[in-house]
């Protein structure tokens, strides 16, 4: 979505809000398309003495697989955009500044951009999941292990003279 700033580019004071949705779901993301419902995309372009600042947010209801337990969980995501915008730079290159092309912002590419780039590696259902038992495969959250206790092989010589007795 292009956004017109002609209107309030040279009014201090004045902004435009934008409110669209963003989809998403095709993309893939470690063997996943967690982002299986439309990204819902809102803020405002303020015009600050002379300044473009742009301020909203980028947020959806992603679809995960634990790491740990396997468990599919659903999770709100909200990245923060914050951007400000000019015509032209003048002097030194800016990383931090958007330019604009003909008056206009492409706040689809900017939203797309900082909600990928803000996606997380790693998908825990909770912080303290406890996984899967690695013996039995037993989910440890929901049930104990199901494994029979095995001898810490440092003390296997103790243990058979115990079993001698």
């Amino acid at each position: 979505m292009r956004l017109n700033l002609q209107p309030i580019i040279h009014v201090p004071g004045a902004s435009l809000s934008f409110d669209f949705t963003l989809d998403l779901s095709g993309e893939e993301f470690f063997g996943e398309h967690p982002i299986s419902r439309p990204v819902q995309v809102t803020g405002s372009v303020k015009n600050i003495a002379d300044v473009l600042v742009l301020e909203g947010q980028a947020s959806s209801l992603l679809d995960y697989t634990c790491d740990r337990c396997m468990v599919q969980f659903s999770r709100e995501k909200t990245v923060r955009l914050s951007y400000l915008l000019a015509e032209q730079l003048e002097g030194e290159e800016e990383d931090d500044i958007i330019l604009l092309e003909d008056g206009e912002v492409d706040l689809g590419d900017l939203a797309y951009t900082a909600f990928v780039f803000n996606m997380d590696t790693k998908h825990l259902c909770s912080e303290d999941c406890k996984g899967l038992c690695p013996g039995c495969g037993a989910n440890l959250n929901q049930e104990p292990c199901r494994c029979k206790k095995q001898a810490d092989p440092r003390w296997a010589a103790l243990e058979q003279l115990l079993n001698k007795n």
